[in-house]
């Protein structure tokens, strides 16, 4: 179900409020919801709030919701769950870190809560430091995820300086390595960022036709592809001839359909590793694990539907400043840029789309 309610107020603004109903298994993606431009109200940087170390966090355990009658599923008999390799899962990928872990575990609640059969939903977690399983595990008992350890020396003398530091994160990298990491049977999995959530089955998303193409996302062919690098790219042809023969678009990463078996066919991991390795030697780009994949894979790129990543909510990544959605309908909602939701909210500094976002929010003491 969805509501929304405008008002107007200190701001001269409108304000939308989306609430999404518990009960519900599966809702129809909410439409566009505007809300209003400002850029000039606070500006929150994520350095005013030091991250909390893992033994400071507790999440509030969610509601099991259940599949409805059309959904089928095989039980491991001898595990007393689904075994990673069935068939009829629908794998998602998600990191878990002490900074973003509120994210994740919103992220979560929000996927569970829209899908149709969020018993088939497979998380594969992907994180870097220990302790994060079992905060995972109580608040959501009857997941069906598996964790996996990403060694951050993988790719800590590969990452340069980019114009954030989150963006330097070696966990930002570990979508490189999911062909590595997941298991052989897994031969398609969904990437997500841990800043948002998702308003509508995910499985349907699952289902998007990528062709031939080993990538799904959205694409953005009216945004400036120019400047996601640096002018000593394009005036070396050995660099800027890589989109020749090639009609590029941006795409976000935060939200990707991922075909495995082709990625491990042709070696991706490699090539985007390359090109990181060219930008520690001539720096062709600003931005930190966005542009690798831009290099080998735009223009390459199965076309989905832009409701699946209305992204931006976050702001640009100099500062934190409030944003529109796109028009059109939408399916998820994502804070990408340099404001969080969470950090806003405890600020008492809110964009008026971040209540959204708190109704998913599980962070608190539990009852």
């Amino acid at each position: 179900m969805l509501w929304i309610m405008r008002f107007s107020g200190f701001f001269s603004a409108a304000m939308v409020w989306i609430v999404l109903s518990p009960s519900l298994q599966s809702s129809q993606p909410a439409e566009a919801i505007r809300s209003s431009h400002l850029d000039s109200y606070l500006r929150l940087s994520t350095t005013q709030i030091p991250p909390p170390s893992p033994d400071r966090f507790s999440f509030r355990k969610a509601p099991q919701y259940r599949n409805a009658d059309a959904c089928t599923f095989n039980v491991d008999s001898t595990l007393g769950e689904i075994g990673v390799c069935d068939p009829s899962l629908v794998h998602v990928a998600i990191t878990l870190d002490v900074e973003y872990l509120r994210g994740s575990i919103a992220a979560v609640h929000s996927i569970l809560q829209h899908s149709m059969c969020p018993q088939t939903i497979f998380f594969h977690f992907l994180v870097s430091e220990p302790g994060l399983e079992s905060l995972v595990r109580s608040t959501f008992p009857q997941l069906n995820f598996k964790v996996y350890y990403f060694d951050p020396q993988r790719v800590r003398s590969l990452i340069s300086t980019s114009v954030r530091q989150a963006l330097e994160q070696p966990l930002n990298y570990a979508r490189n390595y999911l062909a590595e990491l997941l298991e052989p049977c897994v031969r398609r999995v969904i990437y997500l960022d841990s800043d948002l959530i998702v308003v509508d089955d995910v499985s349907k998303l699952w289902f998007t036709s990528l062709g031939t193409k080993t990538i799904g996302a959205p694409e953005y062919c009216h945004a400036n592809f120019n400047k996601y690098f640096t002018a000593a790219f394009w005036s070396d042809g050995r660099f800027s001839d890589t989109f020749s023969r090639r009609n590029p678009c941006y795409f976000n990463t935060g939200v990707m359909v991922m075909d495995l078996v082709k990625w491990r066919r042709f070696g991706y991991t490699k090539q985007i590793e390359r090109w990181m390795e060219i930008q520690k030697m001539n720096r062709i780009y600003e931005l930190g694990s966005l542009p690798p994949f831009l290099l080998v894979f735009a223009g390459h790129v199965a076309p989905i539907e832009h409701r699946w990543n209305q992204h931006g909510l976050g702001g640009d990544n100099v500062r934190g400043s409030c944003r529109d959605l796109h028009p059109g309908p939408v399916s998820l909602l994502h804070w990408s840029g340099s404001g969080k939701p969470w950090l806003r909210l405890d600020s008492k500094r809110p964009c008026p789309l971040d209540s959204l976002w708190a109704a998913y929010d599980l962070f608190g003491n539990s009852s």
